[in-house]
Order: C-alpha cells, then sequence, then structure tokens
C-alpha cells in the first residue's frame, strides 16, 4: 500500500478557521443565555448545536489516499471510501478544474470540500479535496472523481501503474 497525504491549502485552512471560530462563538453565546426565561428550556440543546455541526463536519475531512494493488482509498477518520482501480481509465492533474463548479450536495470548505459538484468541463462528479491548487481528475469507467493529494505527480504514477 502507498500513501499520499492530504494537505490542506490556504484556503481550507482559512475557511475551516472561520467556520469554526462561528460555530464556537455562537454556541458560547447560546450558552451564556441558559436559563434565561425568554429562550426557554431547549436553550443548552440549542447551544450544542453548532459544536455538534463542528464535530459532523470533521467526521468527513479527508486525511489522506492510499493505493492498493486493487483500490484507491479515501481516507476519513472513521472510514475510507473505496475506489476499484480496475475501472479507473485516466488520472490527469488539474489546479483550476473545482473553478465555475457549482456544490449539488456537500462540504464546501468545513475541514475538506467533499461531495458532488457539477461543472461545465465535467458534468456531475464526487470531490475529496485538501487543496484545491493540487487536483487530480480520476476518469472511471462509471463517473468521474477529483482527488487533492500532496504530490499530484507521485499520486498518478501510483495509480496508473498496473503492476
Amino acid at each position: 500500500m502507498k500513501r499520499h497525504a492530504a494537505r490542506w491549502g490556504k484556503l481550507l485552512i482559512g475557511t475551516s478557521l472561520f467556520a469554526s471560530l462561528i460555530c464556537v462563538g455562537v454556541a458560547v453565546l447560546m450558552w451564556s443565555q441558559v436559563g434565561s426565561a425568554e429562550v426557554g428550556p431547549y436553550a443548552a440543546w440549542l447551544a450544542m448545536l453548532p459544536l455538534a455541526v463542528m464535530a459532523i463536519s470533521a467526521l468527513f475531512m479527508i486525511r489522506g489516499y492510499a493505493v492498493t494493488a486493487d483500490e484507491i482509498l479515501i481516507e476519513r477518520p472513521l472510514w475510507s471510501t473505496r475506489l476499484a482501480r480496475n475501472q479507473l481509465q485516466s488520472a490527469v492533474v488539474d489546479p483550476a478544474v473545482l473553478r465555475g463548479s457549482i456544490r449539488l450536495f456537500g462540504n464546501g470548505g468545513f475541514f475538506s470540500f467533499t461531495g458532488v459538484f457539477q461543472s461545465k468541463k465535467l458534468g456531475r462528479y464526487r470531490a475529496y479535496v485538501t487543496d484545491p491548487a493540487r487536483c487530480v481528475i480520476l476518469r472511471f469507467s462509471d463517473r468521474v472523481v477529483v482527488v487533492s493529494p500532496a504530490d499530484p505527480e507521485a499520486f498518478i504514477r501510483d495509480v496508473m501503474n498496473r503492476r
């Protein structure tokens, strides 16, 4: 198994930091109102909601990518998404691939850029990205996936090597 890091780009660091500060700030502000007659009995639960959003987003972050003889693994904190290498047709570096894309469903920068996206160039695709400047387009027989390993060229060599 060959592992590839998923380094965070400046955009992901900035959006994750900003979103985390907002979630913590809102939680602290709401928690300060617990016990107040105006907010009611559910204030404590509502105060924890922004922290729950933060925790759930963290579960979907991309930790790295691994290439085995049969699969490409997109590693998350608690599981890995598996892509069959025998269906891989091509792999190309494209640092501009996310530009002009529309997020249909997913996360737009809170610990990762993940989900289903649409663009004129690729059509509908899945993204598992931490640094938009290091994107690799993986074309499979039945889908398109975009990933962002720390060293895109080394990643492509590993996934295209058919030992």
